[in-house]
């Protein structure tokens, strides 16, 4: 049986429902279901999952900061705080579950902060040294910069090396990560490229895009997906019973 993958979407001011295909292409090559899942569905949160075997949280605009005890920053970009709400709700729930969570860009943000970590709101104005381009100027499928895997992690299967490049788009990224996550991914200037749970079947978030990856035919990306919706399909049909 094929899973139920939730997808959730960007929006654009609050009012305007997108998401790039490549997320709905990646769930498909990796034998999955696309169901895309607007804003401001927090209240039916639990409702929403018992339909769903697994769900991919997407990339997007910034998150408000005072969900993390910060006021905003100079730098902060766009937020979208039905969206924050909806994610949280959405993200805290699959944990709860167990429900098998691949959490991208933004998404991975969102996740630690579910669970009491924090982040930058902008790398380049609150980390005191020298960076990576992480807003890379390519196309993106373009592979910016390398992320090394931690030994043992769900991340190091799928690269199937210690070391591996990714694309890159992003200002903002995770600082303080809390249980039960793990930092499983960096880069070489030492910004958390990846978290994964110690505690769930499979809870990974990454700060690059594997969704235009894998939709290209990248490999890493796409082991990626798959060992999520293998996970997926191990509970397909059964999760809201659990």
């Amino acid at each position: 049986m094929k899973p139920l993958i939730g997808i959730t979407t960007h929006v654009e001011l609050d009012y305007k429902h997108v998401l790039n295909h490549d997320y709905i292409t990646a769930v498909q090559r990796a034998g999955g279901i696309p169901m895309l899942i607007p804003i401001d569905t927090e209240n039916d949160a639990d409702r929403i999952l018992d339909a769903l075997d697994g769900l991919v949280v997407s990339g997007g605009g910034d998150i408000d900061p005072t969900l993390f005890g910060e006021e905003p920053h100079p730098k902060l970009g766009e937020i979208s705080p039905g969206r924050d709400a909806s994610e949280l709700a959405l993200i805290k729930g699959a944990l709860e579950r167990d429900m098998p969570l691949l959490t991208i860009c933004r998404g991975l943000q969102v996740m630690v902060i579910a669970e009491g970590g924090d982040m930058y709101q902008d790398i380049y104005s609150q980390i005191d040294r020298e960076l990576l381009q992480h807003s890379q100027r390519a196309n993106r499928v373009h592979l910016s910069h390398f992320v090394e895997a931690a030994e043992g992690s769900i991340l190091r299967e799928a690269a199937q090396a210690e070391k591996f490049r990714v694309n890159s788009y992003h200002h903002q990224a995770v600082r303080d990560v809390k249980a039960p996550f793990a930092i499983s991914g960096v880069a070489s200037d030492g910004v958390i490229e990846a978290v994964e749970s110690t505690e769930h079947r499979f809870a990974v978030g990454v700060q690059w895009h594997p969704e235009a990856l894998a939709a290209a035919g990248d490999s890493t990306s796409l082991r990626l997906f798959e060992r999520f919706i293998e996970t997926a399909k191990e509970g397909a049909g059964t999760i809201a019973n659990h």
